[in-house]
């Protein structure tokens, strides 16, 4: 990937990062240029957006606020570690998870 196609992609990786609204957004916005930079930051935010809804239904059965607090914890340092891999125009897999967010949206941006 060159500097030209991730300069290009920046503004849409950072727009997936923001709410699952924003993932669609950039995703229905890359289909024109299919930019791959893009669309490897709109399949990480896409699986940590499902990913968050599914946990979330899990931790809100608990009603406790330390299981709350660890897991808002936990996806706000996922979060900001996408938002910072996508505006330093890096292709940082997020730990642990990025490479089966690759494969499950592997269709995504093709």
């Amino acid at each position: 990937m060159n500097q030209n196609t991730i300069d290009e992609g920046k503004t849409l990786a950072v727009v997936a990062y923001l709410t699952l609204f924003g993932t669609l957004i950039a995703f229905f916005m890359n289909q024109d240029k299919k930019n791959p930079f893009t669309s490897f930051h709109t399949r990480q935010a896409l699986g940590l957006g499902l990913l968050y809804i599914m946990i979330a239904f899990v931790v809100s059965s608990f009603n406790s606020i330390n299981i709350s607090m660890a897991f808002w914890l936990f996806f706000s340092i996922l979060y900001l570690y996408g938002i910072f891999g996508a505006v330093t125009g890096k292709v940082n897999k997020i730990p642990l998870l990025g490479d089966v967010f690759q494969n499950i949206f592997k269709n995504i941006g093709q």
